[in-house]
């Protein structure tokens, strides 16, 4: 038996696994998934966990079931390519004959001074439990700090507004304007929205320390009582140790059937792989489509695909709350309660197929 082993249970390794079970398993492989959680976590929602707008298990789905499939569940420590091992705090090293990486992103902070330890961060779930507990036991008219302006910093602000209408919401950015990859008029549509709900927009900042419920931006301090992070992501720890060629972000390069040069065997997928789009769930699905292609090929003795066409993203949605939202599907921009339904009705489809 040959053994495929899937570090993460994210949206690349839940797509790995749909394509596979139950009926394109070749009789000869056995799976094994590495997570630290025991479900696949939406981690698209978890801005809405961390305001305390929707219960921990609306966003949790439900590994699927197969009898050559198993689960390991721990903390991965390490990896070693040349031995085809994977290491595993407090357990056994899990061997495998083919792997795949899929161990998502962590919060980048840029060198900036505290900012690891003084901020929290929606980046895990755990960590995102923690930022609910954080922000819904403040008094009224506590101050909360959202750094970084991008999707995660939005959609948390809108939602937190709502959630906590008491709350002074401060949104820091280093731009002239917030959401720096959607158009102009995105842009200005959403800072429109937050000026109508009273969350305060400061446009470039530059935070250049942080201690314990103080930020500094422009080296001025800034009382908060709660900061949250969302101003940029890095790879796995476990996969910026590896000792193999990355891009400037710290992404791995990927060979065209996205596995790691002289190791046809070990395919990354999202957020650490070196893709030319921003990482996503829906390229990390689209990805993962790809490398099933070509781990049923290699298990058939036929010859892998040269390459592939490039991966087509449909879009990006956002939410504004719970009534309004924005977007751009099929490069064009949409904005109101139209975006706000669309990015609802897929949610609801994901889980329906994959729950």
């Amino acid at each position: 038996m040959k053994h495929l082993v899937i570090l993460g249970g994210g949206y690349g390794g839940m797509r790995i696994l749909h394509r596979l079970l139950p009926n394109q398993l070749p009789e000869d492989i056995t799976i094994t998934l590495v997570d630290r959680n025991p479900y696949h976590c939406l981690k698209t929602e978890y801005y809405a966990l961390a305001a305390g707008t929707i219960s921990d298990q609306h966003i949790r789905v439900s590994f699927p079931e197969h009898d050559r499939l198993k689960y390991v569940y721990g903390e991965i420590t390490s990896i070693l390519l040349d031995e085809n091992k994977v290491f595993l705090k407090d357990q056994e090293p899990i061997h495998y004959d083919d792997l795949v990486i899929g161990l998502g992103c962590e919060d980048k902070y840029h060198n900036v001074p505290g900012a690891d330890q003084y901020t929290y961060s929606i980046q895990t779930i755990d960590r995102s439990r923690s930022t609910y507990q954080a922000l819904n036991n403040l008094g009224p008219g506590s101050t909360v700090a959202i750094v970084g302006a991008g999707l995660s910093g939005v959609e948390l602000a809108s939602e937190l507004c709502e959630s906590r209408p008491d709350l002074k919401i401060k949104l820091f950015d280093r731009g002239d304007h917030i959401l720096a990859a959607f158009s102009p008029r995105l842009s200005k549509y959403v800072e429109e929205w937050f000026d109508s709900h009273s969350v305060e927009v400061i446009n470039k900042a530059n935070i250049t320390k942080i201690e314990e419920n103080i930020l500094y931006n422009h080296d001025e301090p800034i009382s908060c009582d709660v900061i949250v992070w969302t101003a940029g992501i890095q790879p796995n720890k476990i996969v910026r140790d590896l000792d193999v060629e990355k891009d400037s972000q710290g992404r791995v390069v990927l060979t065209p059937q996205h596995s790691i040069p002289n190791y046809e065997n070990v395919f990354v997928v999202g957020d650490c792989a070196s893709l030319p789009h921003a990482p996503s769930a829906q390229l990390a699905e689209g990805q993962a489509e790809q490398i099933v292609t070509v781990l049923k090929k290699k298990w058939a003795g036929e010859p892998l695909p040269e390459s592939f066409p490039p991966i087509k993203l449909k879009g990006i949605l956002g939410s504004l709350g719970k009534k309004h939202g924005f977007g751009i599907l099929a490069e064009r921009p949409i904005t109101g309660r139209v975006a706000r339904l669309l990015k609802s009705g897929i949610l609801w489809m994901y889980k329906y197929h994959n729950g």
